[in-house]
């Protein structure tokens, strides 16, 4: 037996609540590997799973949330993957479409697996998480598509969350002059020790405005925010620059014109990170290794067990979140 945070739906007003529940192995779903599971994390879609109404992503009930684990392989019949393997998982619909990581044990498809990257702890990998993980895509695709460090500052919105959190720490790290977006002015000391330059308020850049160009301010972009101020973003990029968007944590909407794109030569790169190959998902994690200092992630994180997931949901859902959070579900 194991313990797990399964969500159960009640029949009559359709609302699904959580409880740590005794579960056994004949009840997890079918697949090649078996993880004894040491640490997941919270990020915005945990936040939607664990909502009373699934946020649209839980198929059926009863479930296990958690988009992210990391853990110790305990059986395999892939030859990939044998036991005492350490694996991460992010991704591939996981605490959504199929049993998650808020759990002492998962059984996944061995596709869905990759090998910890050597230097990396399983609580570290945790700490990165899905939001650290597109942090890191979003980095690679602005460097991919001609972002050098001295080009011009680099902005990144909705920095004090998940994504931004890490996403300031890599740039900073990398040698990139970093502007960072917040609607939180507390959190502007945090930002800067992660390696911001620059707080620049959410009220200056949340605005729609009529002009389709500013000036060329930005040399590159990691928005989580989308709507409004992608919209706003987009105008103010200076000539062949590139936005990473990866959220849309200010709405889905794109009030823009395609006026950036054709007369400055503005990329808008669009981030997945569900569905993202193997041999990416390898080179991001290898980078992680690297080029994210583990001190600075290590400031970003505040510790929780499988108790504490419920309220850390709804607080992630409003915005109450700041940096990372480390779930050790055997605590």
């Amino acid at each position: 037996m194991f313990k797990a945070l399964v969500m159960t739906q009640d029949s009559e007003s359709g609302k699904a609540t959580a409880a740590i529940e005794d579960l056994s192995e004949d009840q997890l779903p079918d697949a090649e590997v078996t993880v004894a599971v040491d640490y997941s994390t919270v990020n915005y879609k945990d936040g939607l799973c664990l909502s009373s109404k699934g946020g649209g992503l839980v198929r059926k009930y009863p479930h296990v949330p958690g988009i992210d684990f990391a853990g110790t392989v305990e059986t395999s019949s892939d030859a990939r993957y044998a036991p005492g393997d350490k694996v991460v998982l992010t991704g591939w619909r996981v605490g959504e479409a199929h049993w998650g990581g808020y759990s002492q044990k998962a059984r996944v498809k061995a596709d869905w697996l990759v090998p910890l990257p050597e230097g990396l702890t399983g609580r570290q990998a945790m700490a990165v998480g899905t939001a650290g993980f597109t942090a890191m895509l979003a980095v690679m695709a602005l460097e991919d598509h001609g972002l050098t460090p001295g080009t011009g500052p680099v902005l990144v919105t909705g920095a004090a969350g998940g994504v931004g959190s890490v996403a300031t720490a890599i740039l900073g790290h990398l040698g990139y002059e970093v502007a960072a977006v917040t609607g939180r002015p507390e959190t502007a000391d945090y930002l800067k020790s992660l390696g911001a330059t620059q707080i620049v308020a959410r009220e200056d850049i949340n605005e729609t405005v009529k002009r389709p160009l500013e000036s060329e301010t930005w040399a590159g972009c990691v928005d989580a925010v989308g709507g409004d101020m992608l919209a706003r973003v987009l105008g103010q990029m200076k000539y062949g620059a590139s936005v990473a968007a990866v959220g849309l944590a200010g709405g889905a909407g794109l009030p823009a014109t395609v006026i950036p794109f054709l007369l400055r030569g503005v990329n808008l790169l669009g981030i997945d990170s569900v569905m993202q190959p193997y041999d990416n998902r390898l080179r991001a994690w290898q980078r992680i290794a690297t080029d994210l200092p583990m001190d600075k992630l290590e400031a970003m994180v505040q510790p929780a067990t499988l108790s504490d997931l419920p309220r850390l949901g709804a607080d992630i859902l409003s915005g109450q979140v700041k940096g990372r959070v480390v779930v050790d579900v055997n605590a």
